[in-house]
């Protein structure tokens, strides 16, 4: 059985393009494959119980909760009890970066605690959470500390934004990174 030129070219032709629709539909599966193995695992450590996103918020939201409490005791160790305790924890503000938890709380002592120096009334509001997995999760949100002994009006009120990276801990959720801006004053 002979087969003419024209016939082989034909089948040649197809299986080329059938070549190349199964090579496509294999990268298709493998990205399926990938993106449902990543969102079952997720999905799996949620329903074990291992965290739920709405859980996970409220406890998140509790960290805050319990700062502010603790800020307007005037309660400064109250307060850091929300960061991790490590000496990789990084705070930036005003253009400067302190890294670790010792060095974070002093930077507040000087701040807000030292010669007669006030820590005001702390307000979060605006707060917006994103998990990011059962263990990482980030929060943005706005400032408020408002001065009672201060005399100029244009330093009665700190106001700025926020950004926090926030990890699970065997302690619970803890601050890992803190990224404040205070507004600029008019």
């Amino acid at each position: 059985m002979s087969t003419s030129p024209s016939a082989l070219a034909t089948e040649l032709a197809f299986r080329a393009k059938f070549l190349r629709i199964a090579c496509l539909a294999n990268i298709v599966l493998f990205v399926l494959l990938v993106g449902g193995g990543t969102a079952l695992i997720t999905t799996v450590a949620r329903a074990t119980g291992a965290s739920t996103a709405a859980g996970d918020e409220k406890d998140i939201r509790a960290v805050l909760d319990a700062q502010v409490i603790a800020w307007n005791k005037g309660d400064l160790d109250g307060f850091m009890a929300g960061y991790w305790n490590d000496d990789q924890l990084t705070f930036i503000s005003g253009g400067d970066i302190t890294t670790g938890w010792k060095k974070t709380k002093e930077r507040y002592e000087k701040r807000y605690k030292a010669d007669g120096k006030e820590m005001g009334k702390l307000v979060f509001s605006d707060l917006h959470v994103e998990t990011f997995s059962p263990n990482a999760a980030m929060m943005r949100g706005k400032f408020e500390l408002t001065f009672e002994k201060e005399k100029d009006d244009a330093k009665k009120t700190a106001r700025g934004r926020f950004t926090l990276i926030l990890r699970k801990t065997p302690d619970g959720w803890k601050i890992v990174h803190d990224h404040t801006s205070a507004e600029e004053k008019k």
